[in-house]
Formats: structure tokens, sequence, C-alpha cells
């Protein structure tokens, strides 16, 4: 068969038969099938979808390009976390956490900035020493002792995601539902998971705009799990404005320390308890989702949770005291404060405009081949709903270079919307799929 048969075919919406997905998967990672052709098919499949078939099938064949990490000989049952990519998300860092020390195993294969999005890994990796390049033997070894360990790609683990994850970012088809499906779930089999957790994010800083959009992915992929065998459940959570208040990777670490010690944001403090409430009831660590909920938020107010965090940094080369004395992380080196002419209510934060401007002076990838700075991104002073006077502050703007900063503060000017008039509070936990 030809590639460019089946670039024509997918571009004018037919289904793949099984070996056709199989027959572009295996070709690409073994470099037959070159980027520009595979940049083609991206882009027709995102325009076109998938099937469920199809997309089932892309996801086995995604696993079978690498190992399936053997994890029967770790006691307990497995249980990830997965955001869909969100700004200022750093949820993973808080529920994983609260979920191990609570009893769950919990083996995170996490990925990079997306986007205008945050990645899990470039967050990890904003603090000094910490190795997420993990060998398999490695990462058992973690979670046997420790319950829970951070790793990214590796060349056993699905070696045709990691290269299509990055092809995604450079080629804008990131937003595919099925591609975004494929990759999340393609993942998640090859490390032996029981159960896992889904955070899927609709809003302008999420990939999936609409509601139905996000309800169609959440679906997408626990149909994929229970087709597999695999426990899932998927909460479709707001993202109209950023989780939290801090967007850039070693800023995003200080809101988390924050947050295990419990004096975190109201919004991201009860996203994460949620998640990992669900992470301990489909652990099996609590029979009802009352009694999760129960043991996470004892978990978060006990600080079991902020010590396994500190644990998990020691044990994969990071300095655990970052989370004490944040002078230890990476730190920018100007601040530019950007303030409100008129004063009102708050009315709207564009979350997708703050991950852009964000992302424009360094905190994100434009291609696959950038580099991250990690000091670098931005920090809210208010919130949607809040009454402010004229002059407020409304975020400050935190970087080590001025090349983009011009831009990117206009970008987060335009971000904010105030009104004169008090508005609804939205719902931050929209959905659940199970």
């Amino acid at each position: 068969m030809r590639t460019v048969d089946l670039i024509h075919r997918k571009r004018d919406g037919e289904e793949l038969a099984p070996e056709e997905i199989q027959y572009l998967i295996d070709g690409y990672t073994r470099g037959e099938i070159p980027d520009y052709q595979l940049s083609a098919f991206l882009m027709a499949t995102y325009f076109s979808g998938m099937s469920d078939r199809e997309v089932s099938v892309m996801t086995e064949s995604m696993v079978n390009s690498g190992s399936i990490v053997d994890l029967s000989s770790i006691p307990g049952t497995k249980v990830d976390k997965h955001s869909t990519g969100g700004v200022g998300d750093k949820t993973s860092l808080i529920a994983a956490p609260i979920a191990a020390s609570a009893g769950v195993v919990v083996p995170m294969i996490s990925g990079r900035a997306l986007g205008h999005t945050g990645g899990t890994l470039d967050k990890l990796e904003s603090i000094p020493g910490f190795r997420t390049d993990l060998t398999i033997d490695q990462f058992r070894g973690l979670l046997a002792e420790h319950q829970l360990a951070f790793i990214g790609q590796t060349p056993e683990i699905t070696p045709a995601d990691g290269k299509l994850y990055a092809l995604r970012d450079a080629t804008a088809t990131v937003e595919s539902i099925a591609l975004i499906a494929t990759s999340i779930m393609s993942k998640k089999v090859a490390e032996s998971l029981d159960a896992l957790v889904l955070d899927v994010k609709v809003g302008s800083g999420a990939f999936m705009k609409k509601q139905v959009d996000a309800r169609r992915l959440a679906q997408m992929m626990v149909g994929i799990g229970r087709r597999l065998d695999k426990r899932v459940q998927a909460l479709i959570t707001d993202m109209n404005q950023p989780l939290g208040y801090a967007v850039g990777n070693a800023l995003e670490v200080m809101e988390v320390s924050q947050t295990l010690q419990n004096a975190g944001p109201a919004d991201l403090t009860r996203l994460s308890l949620e998640l990992a409430a669900r992470m301990i009831f489909l652990g099996k660590i609590a029979k009802t989702m009352e009694e999760a909920r129960e043991v996470a938020q004892s978990k978060l107010l006990d600080g079991s949770g902020y010590r396994k965090f500190k644990d998990i940094i020691a044990a994969q080369g990071g300095n655990p005291q970052v989370l004490d004395r944040f002078d230890l992380l990476p730190n920018a080196t100007g601040a530019q404060e950007i303030t409100t002419s008129r004063g009102g209510y708050v009315s709207g934060i564009d979350a997708q405009l703050i991950g852009q401007a964000s992302s424009m002076i360094g905190a994100g990838r434009n291609t696959k081949d950038d580099s991250i700075d990690p000091a670098v991104g931005v920090i809210l002073e208010v919130k949607v709903g809040q009454k402010i006077e004229a002059g407020s502050i409304l975020c400050r703007i935190y970087y080590t270079g001025e090349e983009h900063l011009a831009e990117a503060a206009d970008l987060v000017e335009d971000a904010f919307k105030i009104s004169q008039h008090p508005v609804e509070e939205r719902e931050l936990i929209l959905e659940v799929v199970s």
C-alpha cells in the first residue's frame, strides 16, 4: 500500500482498515514514512476525524510500537490521572501525591507542553536536579518504594506516540479529538494500569472549546478503556480562566507547594481533591466516593500528600527544599505589572491569551525543538467575579528577556474583561463521564 493513498482516503473522510493504520504507525515509527507525509495524515485526521474502530486500532498500534511496562510485581491497584491540557493546570502534582499517600500505586507517564498549555514534565524539570528520564527498572523501583513515580516518554514506551506528540504540536493538529484520545490512552495502556482518572478540559484555555466536543473526547477515551478492560472515569472541567493563579513552570511548582500545605487557591484545591478522591475510589482504598473524598481531604490536611511529593522529588534527584524555599527554584529577572484603568467586576480572564502570552516569553513551545525557560510566566492577582478598583493590579508578567515582552503584555491586557455588574460564578466541574 502507498502512504499517499491512505492520506487521500482519510482526507475524503473514509474509514481506514486496521492493517492500514498499523502500516502508517509502524512505518512512521521506523522512519520509513517521512514527517511531511505523517503531517498531512494528521491534518486529514484533524478535519475528517476517526471512527471508534480506527481510534481503538490506532491506540493498540501505538502501544505495540514499544514495550508494555509490567507492574505485576508491585502490590496494589495501579491508577493514573491525566489532563487533556489547560492553562495553570498543575493538578497532577497535587492529586498524585495525595492518592499515593493514601495507598494507591500511581505510575505517572506524563507529557510536555503542547501549544499554549503547560506540561507536567516541564514543571517537574524546573526543580533543580529532578530527573524524568528514568529507565523502566528505575520507574518500577520508585513505584515499589514510594507508590509514585513520574516518567516521560522512553524508547520502550509507545515510541510512536513520542514522535507523533511532537509532530502534532508543530503542525497545528493538537486539538484533534481522535489524536488526543489515542495519544493519552496508548501511554496509559502501555503502563499496565488498572484504572484511570481523566480531567477533560473545556473552554478558551483548553483544546476543546465546546462542551459537546469535550464530552465526545471523554466518551471516546472511556470507551477505549472499557474495550481494553480498564476502569476509567472522566471529569469535564471548566478552562475558561486559568486554574489557580500561577501560569509558568517554576511558578506553578510554588503554587503546588502552597496547595499541598492547604494554602492554595480554592479552585485548584477543590479540583485536585476531587481527582485524588476518584483515584482513591478506583484504587479500592475507599468503598464509596464519599469515603474517598474524606480520605483525600485528610491526606491534604495532615500533610501526607506534601511529604509524599517531597519524598518523590528527592528520589528522582531533585532538591525537596524547593517546596520550602522558592529562591532555590529558577526565578525571573524582571516583572511587569498589568493594571486596569477602570473599576468594576472581573467578568472574564481568557485562559488561552494568558497561556499564549506565557508561552511567548518562554514558558511554552512554538516548535518541537524549542527549549523552555522554567522561570517565566504570569501570576494573576484577581479571578473572575472579583470586584476591583481603577488602578488595581490584574496580574504580573515574570520574564528573563524583553524580546517578546510588549507583545505578551498586550495579549494579557486583552485577556481581562471588566463589567459594571456582578457575574455568576461558573461551575468548575461540569460533568462526569464513566
